[in-house]
């Protein structure tokens, strides 16, 4: 019964739109994967609300794949909003991809370690505990993103070959997808990359985010790309998705609302 009054009401609520004159969108966005699970979660909340729809597709904010935001906006694919790590959205505003002045930072991210579901967790809660869980594990893997290049490029290459040589860069697919079918030992990505595979029905283990001084907090933003076809209702859904409402929502993904950082700092 709950069901059918809430299609009368989306119901109403689209007609009501176009009584009034507003036009309902159809939003098209594309998050790296730091946000992605939670945009999936926080998409049919928004459609709902305002009865606009989204149309949502995932890249990783940087990286040589074909599949990265920076390339696939260098091709030419056109989106209403992008949402990736806040550096590589001002080098998006910079080469005139994202329009200037749309920066709006979401989330706080930072990198967590995974093992296969049921697999013992190596202890990470200091330094000494993270070096010697690197230096004992028989493969790594890292994503093709913030994370992943942090990590490749600060904190691997300080073990020597002795680390690095077990390491693998996984491009256009999940390190959790490899934790969990037993191809990786332990695997590094976002904290909320790596929540939606845990849990009863999952496939991995969250071991925990990653001490000092190898842990890198990224933030990830929202710009509206230049070209944008639905500019107004690309706001509309920035708004809701910085709203106080949704901060339950980001912190069960391991994220930190942005503007609570912030508050938090001072």
């Amino acid at each position: 019964m709950s069901r059918f009054f809430s299609k009368i009401t989306s119901v109403v609520l689209l007609s009501l739109l176009l009584v009034l004159g507003v036009q309902a969108a159809t939003i098209e966005v594309i998050s790296s994967g730091a946000f992605y699970a939670t945009m999936e979660e926080l998409k049919p909340l928004f459609e709902k609300k305002t009865g606009h729809e989204v149309h949502l597709q995932s890249g990783s904010s940087m990286g040589a794949s074909e599949t990265s935001i920076p390339n696939r906006l260098k091709r030419g694919e056109t989106f209403d909003l992008i949402i990736l790590a806040s550096g590589q959205l001002e080098k998006m505003i910079a080469d005139g991809y994202a329009t200037k002045g749309s920066r709006v930072d979401l989330v706080h991210s930072s990198i967590g370690m995974m093992v296969r579901k049921g697999e013992p967790k190596p202890d990470i809660s200091t330094q000494a505990a993270f070096d010697k869980a690197l230096k004992d594990a028989k493969s790594i893997g890292y994503s093709a993103s913030a994370s992943g290049t942090h990590l490749a490029e600060k904190v691997f290459p300080g073990f020597g070959e002795s680390v690095t040589s077990k390491t693998k860069l996984i491009v256009g697919d999940r390190v959790a997808t490899w934790v969990g079918r037993g191809d990786l030992e332990i695997g590094f990505q976002q904290v909320s990359e790596i929540t939606p595979f845990t849990g009863e029905k999952g496939s991995v283990d969250l071991v925990g985010p990653i001490p000092a001084p190898y842990q890198k907090v990224t933030i990830f933003s929202v710009g509206v790309a230049n070209g944008s076809k639905e500019p107004q209702a690309a706001r509309e859904l920035v708004e809701f998705l910085t709203s106080k409402e949704n901060y339950s929502r980001l912190m069960e993904q391991g994220l930190v609302p942005a503007a609570m950082a912030v508050e938090t700092a001072k």
